[in-house]
């Protein structure tokens, strides 16, 4: 049995997928299998998944779901090794990424999975330089810092214990954004964590994100932060996550606006309103970020649909 299962979701994209395949498959540590998870796709990405020949790698093909936990559970499912790394099929690995997490594994036994540094590059590969120098990651009980949002994890940095991602129950299905910062915080309740600050793998920028849906994109933070509230027992990170939901209703209720949907914008809007009214910073936020766009608009659609006369 491999040491690693490497889980790669798919659905079209074959260009990029190539190219995060082929950093797998030219890692140095040698101990691997390599899961592809193919959810549903079109013909190019058929033929080149029927085009991998090698032993060590597996598809696991699906009917189309759009749902990326989903999938990456299915390929967790059909894995043999003892530890989950994580690749999104538009990212790459640099060839040592393996090797110096499992060596920083080893040298921490009491932790049960890790995560490195990573770099941005464009559709093209290039580089995209740091606006500012990012704080040191941090190892250890990290539950804190990952849901203050002062630290961030990116997908393919992982490497986890199979029986820790079993043990916390996998990809929340219903969890459809923020899905991976959803799985590293309740990994983090369980284990300590050992961080490698070399970069190791390039997270790619491009135009064709399934977190450029807006709207979807707040509903799934706003699920997530209702959901912690319910599971940490401090209680000052449980209010930080009340306040947090009252400003991504805010967000939620402002981005259905920006697309003419009023109904669903002043929906959102009551939501946060039943338990936010009590941080004074939210009012202001909810006249610059929501109201301020819901009533000109609004009031414009009574009058354009007001009878003549009336």
């Amino acid at each position: 049995m491999p040491s690693v299962s490497v889980i790669v979701p798919a659905f079209n994209r074959t260009k990029f997928l190539a190219l995060a395949v082929q950093s797998a498959v030219n890692q140095t540590y040698p101990d691997w299998e390599l899961i592809i998870a193919d959810d549903g796709s079109g013909e190019e990405t058929q033929l080149y998944l029927r085009g991998i020949t090698s032993s060590a790698v597996r598809i696991v093909r699906l009917e189309h779901s759009g749902n990326p936990s989903l999938v990456r559970n299915a390929a967790a499912a059909a894995a043999c090794g003892r530890y989950l790394a994580f690749l999104d099929s538009d990212d790459e690995w640099a060839p040592q990424k393996l090797e110096r997490q499992m060596a920083a594994l080893s040298n921490q036994p009491q932790c049960r999975w890790s995560y490195s540094a990573c770099r941005h590059i464009d559709e093209n590969g290039c580089l995209i330089p740091k606006k500012r120098p990012a704080p040191e990651a941090p190892d250890g009980w990290i539950f804190r810092q990952l849901l203050r949002l002062e630290i961030g994890i990116a997908m393919p940095t992982v490497v986890a214990e199979r029986a820790l991602f079993a043990e916390v129950g996998g990809f929340d299905e219903q969890q459809l954004f923020g899905e991976f910062h959803d799985l590293c915080l309740r990994m983090a309740l369980k284990s300590a964590v050992v961080v490698v600050r070399e970069p190791l793998c390039s997270v790619r920028v491009h135009g064709e994100h399934y977190s450029s849906d807006r709207t979807a994109n707040h509903a799934g933070w706003l699920r997530l932060y209702k959901k912690m509230a319910a599971i940490t027992d401090d209680p000052e990170l449980r209010t930080y996550c009340v306040r947090m939901q009252a400003d991504e209703s805010l967000k939620l209720a402002a981005a259905h606006a920006d697309k003419s949907e009023y109904r669903a914008a002043w929906t959102a809007f009551g939501h946060g309103l039943a338990f936010s009214w009590r941080f004074p910073r939210w009012w202001w936020a909810a006249f610059r970020g929501a109201i301020r766009r819901l009533i000109p608009r609004t009031a414009a659609g009574a009058l354009r649909t007001r009878p003549p006369g009336k």
